[in-house]
């Protein structure tokens, strides 16, 4: 007599009721369990070794028109600037080369984060916040330290031609303003003069103060324009330092962290303790049943 057919599709079924009164029946052990779970995973979170991590806080610099007028889209507000930067094969090799690090120690070791605060408006450049992680706690910092200043001379150039413009533009009015005083000195000390020579006709002395009366207001006029030209590339110059200039606010420093989230290692922790703590209490009733010699039951 031939075997029946085996059905493929046929699906076992499973008394869920039952299943759950057998391990509520006994909900001390999933409960032990889960206790256990989670002291173990914060065990050995705590266990897990110690390392460093290290954060630079980077004011990227808000970039203005040339003449102060309005702000401009740069790198410094591209917010996924900074990201890319630290991320590049180029950053990575020039911070390891600098801490005496190999480039695979920082690789997967390093990121970066903005701090915004509620209801900041869109265009305003926030502070970023680079991290890197490490074993050893002063090659940490200089890395962390490095990828902040690869990210302020990639963002930089823009303001610093500016303000080097503006240093030229301030010394070239400040060499003016120094000629301008020194003609404008000498053309009172001659008008002083030529009042005081009564050998000089009347006539002549009178043509020669007109003369030089109008190259005083002439001169003076001209002080006062490069004097307000001064001024402005002052400020102008004060604005793009200031405000413009990305910069390292707070440098890196290392402090010690666990390798691992305590919080994470416990709740995995408990919800291993969880399930074996469920199969030992469906275990239970047929363990027992055995040592006490009593037939199976389903």
């Amino acid at each position: 007599m031939s075997a029946p057919a085996l059905d493929p599709d046929a699906e076992q079924e499973i008394d869920l009721r039952t299943v759950w009164t057998r391990i509520a029946s006994r909900w001390w052990l999933p409960a032990l369990a889960i206790l256990a779970g989670l002291v173990l995973g914060w065990l050995l979170a705590l266990g897990g070794g110690q390392v460093y991590k290290a954060q630079a806080t980077l004011f990227l610099g808000q970039p203005f028109t040339p003449n102060g007028g309005g702000q401009i889209q740069s790198l410094a507000t591209n917010p996924r600037t900074v990201n890319e930067i630290i991320r590049s094969e180029s950053a990575l090799k020039d911070a390891a080369a600098k801490a005496g690090l190999r480039v695979g120690r920082l690789r997967g070791n390093v990121s970066s984060s903005a701090i915004t605060t509620v209801g900041q408006a869109k265009g305003v450049t926030p502070l970023v916040e680079i991290s890197v992680k490490g074993s050893a706690p002063r090659k940490t910092e200089i890395a962390a330290n490095a990828l902040a200043q690869h990210v302020i001379d990639q963002v930089s150039p823009y303001v610093e031609k500016k303000a080097a413009i503006l240093k030229i533009r301030i010394a070239s009015d400040q060499r003016e303003l120094e000629e301008i005083n020194d003609r404008l000195a000498l053309a009172q000390t001659q008008l002083t003069d030529i009042l005081a020579d009564k050998q000089t006709a009347l006539t002549e002395r009178l043509l020669v103060s007109i003369n030089l009366n109008s190259t005083i207001g002439f001169t003076e006029q001209r002080r006062g324009t490069v004097q307000e030209d001064l001024l402005v590339a002052q400020q102008l110059l004060a604005l793009a330092q200031i405000v413009e200039q990305s910069r390292i606010l707070e440098p890196a420093v290392a402090v010690k962290t666990t390798a691992r989230s305590g919080r994470n290692a416990a709740l995995v922790g408990a919800l291993i303790g969880l399930l074996l703590g469920s199969i030992a209490a469906l275990a239970a009733d047929p363990f027992l049943a055995r040592r006490n010699g009593a037939p199976r039951t389903a």
